[in-house]
């Protein structure tokens, strides 16, 4: 596999994967955040009311969100 942003090889054990480096993870999360990046196909209203989570918001525990 290799780093999306400097395209050097990225062993599956590295703890920056899927990245060579921090630098380089910061650098993607820095285009995320300057919306170099974006998501091209927008949500439809029926994909919205057939989501199902896989979790029962009942069973939350926000007490310890706070």
């Amino acid at each position: 596999m290799n780093c999306p942003i400097c395209e050097k090889p990225v062993s599956f054990t590295d703890p920056e994967m899927p990245f060579c480096s921090e630098r380089c993870r910061l650098l993607d999360l820095g285009n995320w955040a300057s919306e170099k990046y974006v998501i091209s196909t927008p949500i439809e209203s029926s994909d919205d009311e057939n989501f199902k989570p896989d979790f029962d918001a009942d069973e939350l525990d926000l007490e310890d969100a706070e």
